[in-house]
């Protein structure tokens, strides 16, 4: 039997996923999701090593063919060139996961770092900005895709020293919204997630600045694993094709809110 080679695949295989931030948590849980579904996997992110490594496992577990792109997404001239290098099945993204994204620092308004916030704007904000619109173009030159941003309950409530955090989920879900008005008529559908705490990720480690101690937030209730917010990312990348979700707002059953948590113990574990 022929052998199918990849370039000739287009018409077996349509579902191309790319996903940024992929890898450690959220991303990497998403991506190792999709592999296992049979999704071939455009992999970004600015560690090298660990994109290799999870393209390795990925193709080894699930026979799919996976990418990797190595840029920092705060560069709009690093993202262009890097989705300007896609060939053949590679150009034509099926489904966009704009997962990067990250906090960084823990401060009062008044004693914030100026570099941090620049960090969390440029990333959450500047970059899943970049990704959309060099990756919609194109989508509609197709007529078709999906968008699915990675927000957070921070993007729908404020909470103390989240300032600037909370301030970039928010656009988030502002560009989610508007990003589907604009795309509705041209059959891309776009939607987010919007998870609370979120364990097997390096979120609070990141803001933290690396300390270990303090990003010990975890132990004293059970949060969403990167597993769960995959699996909802999932869910609402296989719905059919006349049902778009808007969005999913999920937390641990411990998280009422973003100030009202359940610790008095982890009861799930």
């Amino acid at each position: 039997m022929k052998k199918i080679k990849f370039d000739d695949m287009k018409s077996l295989f349509t579902r191309v996923a790319l996903v940024t931030g992929a890898s450690s948590g959220i991303g990497k849980a998403t991506a190792t999701l999709f592999a296992k579904r049979g999704y071939h996997l455009i992999i970004t992110g600015r560690r090298e090593q660990k994109l290799i490594d999870l393209k390795a496992k990925l193709k080894r577990k699930y026979a799919v063919k996976v990418k990797v792109l190595v840029f920092d997404i705060r560069s709009k001239k690093a993202c262009k060139k890097a989705i300007e290098s896609l060939e053949g099945p590679w150009k034509n993204v099926d489904i966009l996961i704009n997962n990067a994204g990250l906090a960084k620092g823990f401060a009062p308004i008044e004693s914030g770092k100026i570099e941090d916030w620049e960090t969390m704007i440029d990333t959450n904000i500047k970059g899943l900005l970049y990704m959309s619109r060099f990756i919609t173009q194109g989508m509609v030159g197709r007529g078709s895709g999906h968008v699915i941003n990675v927000c957070s309950t921070a993007g729908h409530e404020v909470y103390p020293n989240g300032n600037v955090y909370c301030a970039t989920k928010y656009a988030v879900d502002a560009l989610s919204k508007s990003m589907r008005l604009d795309l509705a008529k041209k059959g891309i559908r776009v939607s987010q997630v919007s998870p609370g705490h979120v364990e097997q990720t390096e979120f609070a480690l990141t803001r933290f600045d690396g300390d270990t101690e303090r990003a010990k937030i975890y132990e004293d209730f059970n949060p969403l694993t990167s597993k769960d917010v995959a699996e909802l990312i999932y869910f609402i990348a296989t719905r059919a094709k006349h049902i778009n979700i808007h969005d999913i707002v999920a937390s641990g059953s411990q998280q009422a809110s973003s100030t009202v948590i359940d610790r008095s113990g982890r009861k799930f574990d």
